[in-house]
């Protein structure tokens, strides 16, 4: 229960997506929340900037304007480009989600996410470096967070000092320093996925759709190797597209086995890159900057000792397309609303057991999904399958409907076509560990 001394009802460490929306729900349920950011804003994060329409479905939820005139470029669906041929695929007419996606720079979606999150009544405190859990020295319970100030270069400015509150949702990102600080390592049975990026001029900054090379050749396409993953072209609309590439496997011992130099690929993609993008060394606006992206719920518990992980911290992105932003928000929306009714119980135990459902609930929503997705990741290490799927299976335009809301996961959960049935069946009966 808060106690008097308390600073806050909930404290956010991280105010990236999974963090912004946690602060915004826990504020809008009437808390008083503390949003710590280490950085200031507005402040890039590597990621490649596509919204899929799940997304956009939180941002909806949330209320967050997404107008052109907001910075905003929507896109009609996926184009998918493989074996010398592409295809266009409008995202599915569904009840779950929108019908389109979005695209928006980090460097301002980030900041977006943030003052909504303020504007709902969270209290944000930038260039702010949160050094460590608060512990009861009788029970272990987390009770807070020691932070240091920072100044704009990101040097210390002042002492260490203590915030205190009942509950913290850790948003901290793919390394959560809070979550090892706790002992909560990340686990070796899950996909892990490098991904690089950089930016781009180009006459087609507003094309409609998100483009996606399924084929991620480590030289001359067909005559070299055939890797796990996927490049991509998000238009920005702000003269500018976001260029990427991705490579996942099956566990993190397979990544750093398969020894890939990817900003060396990247630029042996990018020789070979559509010529109509003008993708030269000259329109180059940023340098090719890389992250890992942590899948399959690679750090578990997601709920311990009155600590809360949520997004990249929790290890949440989607084995099957890298898509980290959309389960970031929703498992960030789960967070809040259990946060928000472990505070209206009125003993410690039954607070407690409030907390404890978030797992469950984020295992029930995405459990199987994941699952599926380290199947796929362990099926498309093997080249010979991946050309065969590429080659036999994506001209059929069943199969591209199939593969499209799959990796997207963009289906209808309860009815639907064919296709959504499938899939919401698949997601059922496998293992949701």
């Amino acid at each position: 229960m808060r106690d008097r001394n308390d600073d806050a009802d909930v404290i956010v460490v991280g105010a990236g997506p999974a963090g912004a929306t946690a602060a915004h729900y826990c504020a809008s349920a009437g808390l008083n929340v503390l949003l710590l950011e280490k950085a200031s804003f507005p402040r890039d994060k590597i990621c490649g900037d596509g919204l899929t329409p799940r997304a956009v479905g939180e941002l909806v939820r949330m209320g967050v304007p997404t107008r052109a005139e907001d910075g905003w470029i929507r896109n009609k669906g996926l184009r998918v480009v493989a074996s010398g041929r592409s295809w266009e695929l409008p995202w599915p007419e569904l009840k779950a989600y929108p019908s389109y996606g979005l695209a928006r720079s980090r460097m301002n979606l980030d900041q977006t996410l943030a003052e909504h999150a303020q504007r709902t009544g969270a209290k944000l405190l930038e260039r702010t470096n949160v050094t460590g859990p608060l512990l009861d020295e009788r029970t272990g319970r987390v009770v807070g967070v020691t932070a240091r100030p920072l100044d704009e270069n990101g040097r210390r400015a002042g002492d260490e000092y203590e915030l205190r509150a009942p509950v913290v949702i850790a948003a901290d990102g793919v390394s959560s320093r809070f979550a090892l600080a706790l002992g909560l390592e990340k686990r070796e049975d899950r996909p892990m996925g490098v991904a690089v990026r950089t930016y781009f001029k180009t006459p087609r900054h507003d094309d409609a759709w998100m483009e996606s090379h399924l084929e991620l050749w480590d030289g001359p396409a067909g005559k070299s190797n055939l890797l796990p993953g996927y490049g991509w072209i998000f238009a920005l609309g702000d003269g500018t597209a976001n260029v990427g590439l991705g490579s996942v496997n099956s566990t993190p011992a397979r990544q750093s086995a398969a020894n890939v130099d990817y900003k060396d690929l990247f630029a042996r993609w990018m020789a070979n890159a559509p010529a109509e993008w003008e993708f030269t060394p000259e329109n180059q606006t940023g340098p090719v900057r890389g992250a890992a992206l942590p899948m399959g719920f690679n750090r578990k518990p997601l709920y311990s000792r009155g600590v809360v992980l949520v997004g990249d911290s929790g290890g949440m992105v989607s084995p099957f397309n890298g898509e980290g932003i959309a389960y970031a928000m929703q498992a960030a929306r789960v967070a809040a609303d259990v946060v928000a009714q472990s505070r209206a119980r009125s003993t410690d135990a039954a607070r407690e057991r409030t907390l404890a459902t978030y797992p469950e609930i984020m295992r029930r929503d995405l459990g199987g999904y994941y699952t599926l997705g380290r199947y796929f990741v362990r099926l498309i290490e093997h080249p010979e399958i991946m050309r065969l799927c590429t080659r036999y299976g994506l001209p059929r335009p069943l199969v591209m409907r199939f593969v499209l809301k799959l990796l997207s996961d963009c289906y209808e959960p309860r009815g639907g076509d064919v296709v959504d049935r499938v899939i919401a069946g698949l997601t059922r009966v496998v293992p949701s560990a």
